[in-house]
Order: C-alpha cells, then sequence, then structure tokens
C-alpha cells in the first residue's frame, strides 16, 4: 500500500466536517472520502480546478489513499486524472510522479468543488434537500448525455 495522502485546503476544514455525519452534524455524507470524491467529482464536471494553499493539520487530516481505494473511490482519482492529462500514462505503475500528479489533480478538482457547494449550499439549513435539488437540476441539464457519473451514490 502507498503511503499517499489526499490533503484538505485549511479554509475548507470546517466546511468539509460540516458535510459530514457526526454527532455535532446532520451533514449528507458519511466520511470525508465521500465528500471530496463528491466535490471533485462536481469540481470536473464544471471545470473548477483551485489550488489548496494552505493545508489543513488538524482534523480532518489529510486522508490516506487507501481510504479512497477501499471504498472504490480510485477509480475517479484516476478517471479525472486521464481526462485532465488525456493520457493513460498518468496511471503508470512504473513512473513515481503518476500517483503525486493523479493525487494533485484530484485535490484541486476537489477544491474546486468543495467552493462550488459553499456558494450552492450558503444559508441552507437542509444540506441534503439543497444537494438533492441541484443532483436534479444537474440531470436535468445533461440528461440527453448516457453513462454520466451519478453523484447521487455519494450521499446517505
Amino acid at each position: 500500500m502507498s503511503a499517499s495522502k489526499i490533503r484538505i485546503a485549511k479554509d475548507k476544514a470546517d466546511w468539509v466536517k460540516t458535510l459530514t455525519i457526526s454527532k455535532e452534524t446532520t451533514g449528507p455524507f458519511q466520511t470525508y472520502a465521500d465528500v471530496m470524491v463528491f466535490a471533485a467529482a462536481l469540481g470536473a464536471k464544471r471545470k473548477k480546478r483551485s489550488p489548496l494553499g494552505e493545508i489543513s493539520k488538524r482534523d480532518p487530516l489529510p486522508i490516506g489513499i487507501e481510504i479512497f481505494i477501499s471504498r472504490g473511490y480510485d477509480a475517479v482519482i484516476k478517471l479525472l486524472a486521464i481526462a485532465e492529462t488525456k493520457s493513460t500514462q498518468i496511471l503508470s505503475p512504473t513512473d513515481e510522479n503518476s500517483e503525486e500528479q493523479r493525487i494533485h489533480i484530484f485535490e484541486e478538482y476537489a477544491n474546486g468543488g468543495l467552493e462550488i457547494l459553499q456558494d450552492e449550499l450558503r444559508g441552507t439549513v437542509n444540506y441534503s434537500e439543497t444537494l438533492l435539488l441541484l443532483l436534479i437540476s444537474e440531470k436535468g441539464k445533461r440528461e440527453e448525455r448516457e453513462g454520466e457519473f451519478d453523484l447521487t451514490r455519494f450521499l446517505s
């Protein structure tokens, strides 16, 4: 297993926690990994990539890549990397920089997606309901496209 980690921007750390179910919150996602994958998919869909800047050094800490692999999310990380670079070379197991590049692309799309979610959910009381409306709206815009990645599977 790799020691790679998915990092979260410091200015988005509290937001990621808010979107996750815990004793203090009723967020729509079960884990930080779920939030990050949803945000990355949304960021990619809306073509929004944002550099992380300062990294969160407290909860949530960087998330081990093995968490994403165990949940089957490594496919999303790889697909985003291929789509961004337009090359399958980014999947090379012999190029030591490939995994680092894939993670960097994923992190920036996730950060962009978190910015979108902050805008879309600002002032909202029920995040789950608003996210559902957002997904329905997105689906309606692209109904004619087949095989599109379904973001609804990340909602609990």
